[in-house]
């Protein structure tokens, strides 16, 4: 077992982001040193240090009365020894949401399970070479169709808020910095939207948030046609339907995890809004 004396635990800052990367890449996760500062910069976080060296992470990110848990690494050679329990429990006393939410890896469910997580659904990784859908139309001349700005951010974050049940405005503040984010629009109120950024190996395409799939295709097709011949991820939920039908645009199923939630689940009317893709396993 490991002691206080092995390690400290202490407040994740921006200097210890360049071993929190050291981590991410060697357990040969896709995030850049920018895709950690953004989660940071909406997080609170903990890292464990041995002689100078991260050699653990945990994020937890507030969205109103729900929070995420995130970017739970702990060194291989660390493992077994209880700090993933205690980086956990550390991470979560930082906040006090109503509801907690994470995506777990196989390995990491059995911890969860005992920390009272219950899972709620399947999150399918895909991802590889955009292909052009046949059919898609250019942005342009689609009436309905175009790109928020900073100032549909509130518009976007009720609609957001109606699929996922988080307050997720800063978020979509950041994205709408970051990247580009496609809508449809209905008498000049916003009805679905798509969000398209840099990560990893490429681009990511989420959160997706759509009343029904064809307006999620709609808006994924845009983003394919845009995106052609380079490197695109999506995170969906199994239940979606839409794993087909980006495999058959050139995205493969290639991994994903457990989506887990710990706390008094809010209920949505049939009929609202619905998640396609995630903005990010760590963000929901």
């Amino acid at each position: 077992m490991l002691t206080d004396d092995t390690f400290t635990i202490q407040p994740m800052e921006p200097r210890h982001l360049a071993g929190a990367l050291q981590l991410s890449q060697a357990e040969k996760w896709p995030h850049r040193a920018e895709d950690w500062k953004l989660f940071l910069t909406l997080s609170k976080g903990i890292v464990a240090v041995e002689n100078g060296d991260v050699v653990a992470t945990a994020l937890a990110t507030p969205f109103g009365d729900t929070a995420t848990i995130n970017m739970i690494i702990v060194d291989g050679r660390m493992r077994g020894k209880g700090l993933g329990r205690k980086m956990m429990t550390n991470v979560m006393s930082l906040l006090h949401p109503r509801e907690w939410r994470l995506v777990a890896t196989r390995e990491g469910l059995p911890l969860y399970e005992k920390l009272g997580f219950r899972a709620v659904g399947e999150i399918l990784q895909l991802q590889g070479t955009a292909l052009v859908p046949t059919g898609t139309t250019e942005l342009c001349d689609d009436g309905d169709l175009g790109i928020a700005c900073e100032y549909d951010v509130t518009m976007l974050a009720k609609l957001d808020e109606a699929a996922t049940g988080m307050d997720r405005t800063r978020l979509i503040g950041e994205l709408v910095k970051l990247g580009r984010i496609i809508v449809i629009r209905e008498n000049r109120a916003i009805t679905a939207y798509a969000s398209v950024r840099a990560f990893g190996f490429g681009e990511v395409a989420g959160p997706v948030i759509a009343r029904n799939t064809d307006q999620a295709r709609r808006l994924l097709s845009h983003i394919l046609a845009e995106s052609a011949g380079r490197f695109l991820r999506v995170d969906t939920g199994a239940t979606t339907g839409l794993a087909p039908w980006l495999a058959e645009r050139g995205l493969i199923h290639v991994g994903g995890g457990i989506a887990m939630r710990l706390g008094p689940t809010q209920n949505r009317s049939a009929g609202s809004y619905q998640t396609f893709a995630l903005a990010a396993q760590a963000l929901g």
